[in-house]
């Protein structure tokens, strides 16, 4: 009798390494394959159908992550078969996460439904690409826990006045640090030190989203702290900067759809005084920022704030 191959994994070393510290590697071995699958669900494939944007998670030239907004009237993601999301829409040519949109490049997507608290991720390939939009081939496809998701209702708009050309700073002035420390949420693309090279399906883009009281991203010079609070236990994001520091943020500003992108190295504390000042935190992310790009009225959206989680109760209040 022939012995059966044991599945792959649907998660990498680094990831495995994180769920064992936390004691969840057994669990997640064992529900990891049922949860993250090779191809979307309908209620994926109809949820991305609904979204006003979406998150986007690439690669440039360098290997450098970047976090980007893409947005458009409802329908404009649209899934023509399971293993496929089309996407018409792209990042403006000066954003810095565009040069990483090319055929068979690794990208992350995060749909996220902020007055309903849903998100789900959709990472793999760029499968086509033209002057309209591009095509996902689907690799991992796996939904999120609300947690920390602030239910304000985001929707399409249109644009009263030309969006202003990105401009790159040189380190963080006072009104970016004031943005980000008044901020409740973020964006943070990572990658898996392989994931250009595309030989699994667990060494690829990620980007995922953080969300806390404002405040819960402190700025000190160009170090930003971000406390982890408890989810999933994958660690998809940690897990890459385990092995890959690099990460590239997006702070956005939803009510007149401006954007911040940071290019930053990160740093996993799991104890220690900047854990302490954090209740509720499991471990902080301390993070140096390396490179800064900002731009105003970049997206075609409109928002209303709505009820802070509930999630965040347990969580404490900080000045920034």
């Amino acid at each position: 009798m022939t012995a059966q191959t044991p599945p792959r994994s649907v998660f990498h070393a680094g990831e495995e390494a994180l769920q064992a510290l936390a004691g969840a590697q057994a669990r997640l071995a064992e529900t990891g394959p049922r949860v993250i699958r090779e191809v979307l669900p309908e209620q994926h494939r109809s949820f991305f159908a609904e979204l006003p944007f979406a998150v986007l998670g690439a690669l440039d030239a360098d290997g450098q992550p970047w976090a980007t907004a893409i947005a458009g009237p409802p329908g404009f993601i649209t899934s023509p078969t399971p293993e496929r999301l089309r996407i018409g829409a792209l990042p403006a040519a000066d954003d810095p996460a565009a040069a990483g949109l090319a055929p068979g490049a690794a990208i992350g997507l995060l749909g996220l439904q902020p007055h309903t608290r849903r998100r789900n991720r959709a990472n793999g390939r760029v499968a086509a690409l033209d002057a309209d939009g591009f095509t996902l081939a689907v690799e991992q496809s796996f939904g999120n826990c609300p947690k920390y998701i602030h239910a304000r209702r985001v929707e399409h708009a249109a644009q009263t006045a030309a969006p202003a050309p990105a401009r790159v700073q040189a380190r963080l002035d006072g009104a970016t640090a004031d943005l980000i420390r008044h901020a409740d949420t973020f964006f943070i693309a990572t990658a898996h030190p392989d994931a250009a090279r595309g030989e699994h399906a667990a060494h690829g883009v990620d980007v995922s989203h953080r969300g806390g009281r404002p405040g819960f991203v402190g700025v000190d010079g160009d170090h930003l702290w971000v406390p982890d609070f408890a989810g999933n236990q994958y660690f998809n994001t940690l897990g890459n900067l385990l092995l890959n520091p690099r990460a590239g943020l997006l702070f956005v500003n939803f009510s007149e759809g401006s954007l911040v992108w940071i290019a930053a190295t990160a740093q996993i504390l799991h104890d220690g005084r900047a854990v302490d000042a954090y209740p509720g935190a499991q471990r902080v992310l301390q993070l140096t920022v390396h490179a800064l790009w900002t731009a105003r009225r970049r997206l075609p959206l409109h928002s209303q704030d709505g009820e802070a989680s509930p999630f965040l109760a347990g969580t404490g209040i900080w000045p920034g």
